[in-house]
């Protein structure tokens, strides 16, 4: 397999926003790696055995549960223990084992901020592939200034999956990706903007970068816990108009 290159990020700290329920959390986060490029297209096809056109253009139109389909089978290949657990589609995280996993949320936003605390960690047009570079498909990775943690692509080029929840109380089994695409605005570009899709969902602007690192804990782990999605899709009262309903 293409070597997957990854770097260590110190211990830190990180605010996440949640823009419907106008709220703050401060997560704490411990060292981490973190791979300094997205997965690219030559990656996903040693491990997942697909096709390859663009070998260093970041791996797009992968859904989630491809990703995390690519993170156990690149720990098997490299004898790590994997992270995931699969019940059909369902999926759990091992919080325990050291393999390839999919970044938390926090983890994410933490490692594309490296520090800084605007929007951008450079100025856009230096650091990201966005539609103000008027290309029609991403780019090979490596191709702007990566940020303070020596991460290439975090903003721009394609958006990147996390494991985490986008809000299971709207979007029941919704997975964010964050970072933006190459298709999309300076708006969307920023650190702090999440969208989602379902788990099956895959489009050409979306692909995914890895981690790894386990943790003492079971079921919580960077800013997220399976306690804290249970909560999260809890709604007292009637779903407001316009909502997906929940699967029962």
């Amino acid at each position: 397999m293409s070597d997957i290159e990854l770097t260590r990020l110190p211990a830190g700290e990180v605010t996440l926003h949640d823009a419907r329920t106008r709220s703050t959390r401060q997560v704490t986060l411990e060292p981490f790696l973190l791979g300094v490029f997205p997965v690219t297209e030559e990656q996903l096809a040693d491990v997942l055995g697909v096709a390859v056109r663009h070998p260093r253009r970041p791996a797009a139109d992968v859904s989630w549960l491809r990703a995390v389909h690519f993170c156990n089978a690149a720990s098997e290949w490299e004898g790590f223990d994997p992270v995931y657990r699969f019940d059909g589609e369902d999926v759990t995280w091992d919080t325990t084992a050291d393999g390839y996993r999919l970044p938390t949320e926090a983890e994410w936003e933490f490692a594309c901020r490296a520090g800084s605390a605007g929007p951008h960690y450079a100025p856009l047009a230096d650091a990201a592939w966005t539609a103000a570079d008027h290309v029609s498909a991403p780019q090979d990775v490596g191709g702007k200034l990566p940020n303070l943690h020596g991460l290439f692509d975090t903003l721009g080029n394609v958006w990147e999956w996390c494991w985490d929840l986008l809000d299971p109380a709207r979007y029941d089994d919704y997975r964010v990706f964050r970072g933006g695409g190459f298709a999309d605005e300076a708006w969307s570009v920023r650190a702090s903007v999440r969208r989602g899709g379902a788990p099956r969902m895959h489009h050409d602007d979306v692909g995914f970068r890895v981690a790894r690192g386990g943790f003492d804990r079971e079921e919580e782990a960077q800013g997220w816990s399976a306690a804290g999605d249970r909560a999260r899709a809890t709604v007292d009262g009637p779903l407001p108009g316009g909502w997906t309903p929940r699967r029962r």
